[in-house]
């Protein structure tokens, strides 16, 4: 699904379609999960279904329950739904920043294999940008803009 760390970047329109493509299995997972929430509640609490998705919002966004539950299945189910929540919101905190954090990692492996080649870039990799470049003439303190004092 991800490139390997030896292959070029992932242009950014790639990377941003990619990352389109996680939110959109993020939100999918969330309706689901809001829908399961509201079922739930109404069944085994016999609340109308406004009641039942402010239970199922509340519920999966980490608040906690509105209204009194009256039933042992009814307790069951938020036991169970809120256990569903918590781990759910770790998936898909994992799944929206997947994207981002193997670019970032990949970005960091091209670096470090770019300066291991003595400043060309790694196969389909890129260019150092220029503020890591040493100007032609100076030495490589001044490139960096640090001043040595004169005696």
């Amino acid at each position: 699904m991800f490139e390997h760390k030896g292959q070029p970047l992932l242009p950014r329109r790639a990377f941003i379609v990619r990352s389109l493509r996680h939110a959109l299995f993020a939100l999918g997972f969330i309706v689901a999960s809001l829908l399961l929430g509201v079922a739930g509640y109404h069944h085994f609490e016999r609340q109308s279904f406004i009641d039942s998705l402010l239970n199922a919002a509340m519920i999966l966004g980490g608040m906690g329950p509105v209204g009194e539950l009256h039933t042992t299945g009814g307790k069951l189910f938020a036991s169970f739904y809120a256990l569903f929540s918590g781990i759910g919101f770790l998936v898909i905190a994992g799944v929206l920043f997947a994207p981002v954090i193997h670019r970032f990692f990949h970005k960091f492996h091209l670096a470090a294999d770019e300066g291991k080649a003595g400043g060309a870039p790694a196969a389909g990799g890129r260019q150092r940008s220029s503020s890591l470049r040493q100007r032609p003439g100076r030495a490589a303190g001044a490139a960096s803009g640090s001043r040595t004092p004169r005696t």
